[in-house]
């Protein structure tokens, strides 16, 4: 094997010129699908990192994932029901004091209840639609990102009690509305009334800022005339990934509807998934393109070198070995192109990592971020691994073909 080594070796030297641009396709394929990877993996772990740290990990409801079994279902064989409308049920989760005692033994994390009702909020003349959210102020901190979010004021001014919301920045600047403003709030059953904003908050989401006020939980439940009521439960726990479980636990033991940040989020995580198909897929095509000029290095090679073969073979030297010979030459090409891949890709990612964007919006302040990558030896193994293959079916074609050649033939025509 060492003697074939030198020999694929001395081979490729012996071209110079064209071992360098084969190897400089195969190592610029190799590099920037190493930048490519780095980008999109790295932006799809800090858009997850940003949806998981933003929202709870699992919601549970006060609603059934299935409609209630109707009694007529078990008395008939042959029944169906469509269009049934439940009746409101404004009691909301049903025993929340048991339902959360149950929750707290069995779930790994951090648990917030509350109580969310629809509503206008009302300032010098404009009437603004609201989603009241009644909350535990210390507890919300524990499940929820948004008490970072905040531009003035926080969380903690709710805790000293009396008729005070937190805003969203966006709603209060359409309200025209400033920290200490005392606005009116109008629940859907009608109740209404004054609070003090002590707070205004900024998640980026426009919805949310648009459309979103935080009061205590007791006073939303005055509100919405629905004493001691709550129909959200919200979990954070030790290990986002097990939400799937935990969730399914959770629906068993209370019966309502718990919905894990992966369900909640399938159809993006799905469009991910899309994502790095066609971007792996685009990476193996533009190793394939660096494929061709190996294959065109080796054909060469094979039919200059063909009196050495013949040579060679006349000596003792096998089939097997001449294959072995030339597909060393493929996968030297391609190991080289590799390591000065890995020389560019790094390269690429460097630089990248120090590219910085200024953004500006209407509502927030000047921001600068950078371009999230990931940086992770697997992108230099599947880029190598790549390149390898590639390398060795462009080196195998032209080796099975010095192989078959007869070396008696290649003697008489050369003498």
């Amino acid at each position: 094997m060492r003697l074939l080594l030198d020999l694929a070796l001395t081979h490729i030297l012996g071209r110079g010129r064209q071992t360098l641009v084969a190897i400089l396709g195969v190592a610029l394929g190799v590099g920037f699908s190493i930048a490519m990877a780095a980008l999109m993996q790295g932006g799809e772990d800090d858009f997850v990192a940003k949806l998981v740290d933003t929202m709870p990990h699992i919601d549970i409801t006060d609603e059934h994932r299935n409609a209630r079994r109707q009694p007529a279902e078990d008395r008939f064989d042959a029944l169906a029901i469509a269009g049934l409308r439940p009746k409101d049920d404004r009691r909301g989760i049903l025993n929340p004091t048991q339902a959360t005692a149950a929750l707290r033994a069995l779930v790994p994390g951090q648990m917030a209840l509350s109580l969310k009702t629809q509503g206008v909020v009302r300032y010098a003349g404009r009437d603004v639609g609201i989603a009241i959210i009644g909350i535990e102020p210390q507890a919300e901190m524990r499940v929820s990102s948004i008490a970072r979010d905040f531009k003035q004021g926080s969380f903690t001014s709710l805790i000293a009690g009396g008729n005070n919301i937190v805003l969203g920045d966006r709603l209060a600047q359409r309200l025209g509305a400033t920290l200490g403003t005392t606005v009116t709030v109008v629940s859907a059953s009608g109740q209404s009334r004054a609070f003090k904003i002590v707070g205004l908050f900024h998640t980026g989401t426009t919805a949310r800022d648009e459309g979103e006020g935080y009061v205590l939980l007791k006073n939303a439940q005055i509100l919405s005339e629905r004493p001691n009521a709550i129909n959200e439960i919200r979990l954070k726990l030790d290990d986002p990934n097990a939400a799937p479980a935990v969730a399914r636990r959770a629906e068993a033991q209370t019966g309502y509807k718990a919905v894990a940040w992966q369900e909640a989020n399938e159809s993006l995580l799905e469009a991910m998934v899309i994502r790095n198909v066609i971007m792996y897929t685009v990476v193996g095509a533009i190793l394939l393109v660096a494929g061709f000029g190996i294959f065109n290095i080796i054909s060469t090679i094979t039919h200059e070198k063909a009196r050495d073969i013949a040579i060679l073979k006349s000596l003792g030297f096998t089939q097997t070995d001449m294959r072995r010979l030339f597909l060393l030459e493929g996968l030297a090409l391609g190991a080289g192109g590799s390591l000065f891949g890995w020389l560019i890709g790094f390269s690429l990612c460097f630089a990248l990592s120090l590219v910085r964007f200024e953004l500006s919006g209407a509502a927030v302040a000047q921001e600068i971020t950078r371009l999230p990558l990931a940086w992770t030896f697997w992108h230099y193994l599947i880029a190598a691994g790549f390149a390898l293959v590639s390398a060795g079916v462009a080196g195998y074609l032209p080796a099975r073909q010095a192989a078959r050649l007869n070396p008696v033939e290649i003697i008489r025509g050369a003498a």
